[in-house]
């Protein structure tokens, strides 16, 4: 992912997205239904925070482990052989 800002924005449809801050296209989309909404009331802006939030650092975790697992594939140093 780019290093830009990502900046999280409520669109006027009502949808919540978390997009780069130089580019209008999303990379996520939260929809609430009119119910939640109503559950959360103003809340519900902090709760897509913590949503995207949670959905990097998730993503970060993969990526590292993906890393750790080509490294460990790529060296074979870390194997013993008899």
């Amino acid at each position: 992912m780019s290093s830009a800002f990502l900046e999280i924005v409520e669109l006027p449809d009502g949808r919540i997205v978390l997009r780069r801050s130089e580019e209008e296209s999303p990379l996520v989309t939260l929809t609430f239904s009119n119910e939640a909404r109503g559950f959360l009331k103003a809340r519900y802006i902090d709760i897509a925070k913590e949503m995207f939030h949670a959905g990097l650092l998730a993503a970060g975790h993969l990526a590292e482990e993906e890393a750790l697992t080509e490294t460990d594939e790529d060296d074979p140093s870390g194997h013993t052989l008899h």
